[in-house]
């Protein structure tokens, strides 16, 4: 059975070029709201700018429309882990806020999301924090031409587990992306080695850690899309896009492709 009998979708280099493009936008974008961010803000006013962003840059945003959803990001607040629906709500001070963001360039996405805080927050929330975007980080390094998916997958959860008492989700993964947003394969936060597709040139994922300070279990709420922790507790995402190139890892939406966290982490950088 081939890729494409399994559905998954084997870019070339030129269409991996695409997705950097739109990569770049959606990392431009991101950089942008965690300026713009602040209290008295609403989460619809962040979205308006967002949306703007992503069309000055020539980029169609690659939420808006999707499946229903109303706006062009997602905007999680506290205890909302993902798919946050923009709206009325002010943001305040201590509010931690995931922004999800993606973008269309000539049909290729890009897909990456941060979690920022809003002022003073109590230590273990900026623990949280911090904790997930270094288990993306991990997560991307242990990437290897030949390797499985779930070396990603491992490598999330070892960091993970081993920074404290955190609920990692696991019904909501990581994705295969490309000429559409979510594609096989799925990249899990947990697993063991070894398992799952191969890791091959034309490959793009988005590795995408979703981390609680209690329980992982989770509830939507009424609007269908908004991911809540069921017993209240907050919770960070972080996101990257990201393929594997001879030389390395390249992360598509990092404005340096990655080159400056790959590096720290001892790996080699497969951009351009």
């Amino acid at each position: 059975m081939g890729w494409r009998d399994r559905g998954i979708e084997l870019k070339t280099p030129e269409q991996i070029e695409g997705m950097r493009m739109a990569g770049l936008v959606v990392g431009r974008t991101l950089e942008m709201l965690r300026e713009v961010a602040r209290p008295g803000l609403s989460t619809a006013e962040l979205d308006a700018a967002a949306e703007a962003q992503i069309r000055s840059s020539g980029a169609t945003p690659s939420f808006l429309g999707y499946h229903g959803f109303t706006g062009s990001i997602c905007v999680s607040v506290n205890d909302e882990v993902v798919h946050g629906m923009p709206g009325p709500r002010v943001l305040v001070e201590g509010d931690v806020v995931s922004i999800d963001c993606g973008a269309i360039v000539d049909g290729w996405h890009g897909d990456a999301a941060i979690t920022l805080a809003l002022g003073d927050v109590p230590d273990e929330v900026t623990a949280l924090m911090r904790v997930t975007d270094e288990a993306m980080w991990r997560g991307i390094a242990a990437a290897r031409l030949g390797g499985r998916v779930s070396d990603i997958s491992h490598a999330v959860e070892q960091h993970v587990r081993a920074a404290g008492d955190y609920g990692i989700l696991e019904d909501y993964t990581g994705h295969g992306i490309g000429s559409e947003m979510h594609q096989p394969p799925d990249v899990p936060n947990y697993g063991r080695p070894g398992r799952g597709p191969r890791l091959v040139k034309g490959l793009a994922l988005a590795v995408e850690p979703m981390v609680t300070l209690g329980s992982a279990d989770t509830d939507v709420l009424d609007d269908d899309w908004t991911v809540v922790t069921r017993d209240g507790s907050k919770a960070a995402h972080s996101e990257h896009t990201f393929t594997l190139t001879d030389e390395g890892a390249w992360v598509l939406t990092a404005i340096d492709g990655g080159r400056e966290q790959l590096a720290a982490l001892g790996v080699p950088y497969g951009g351009d």
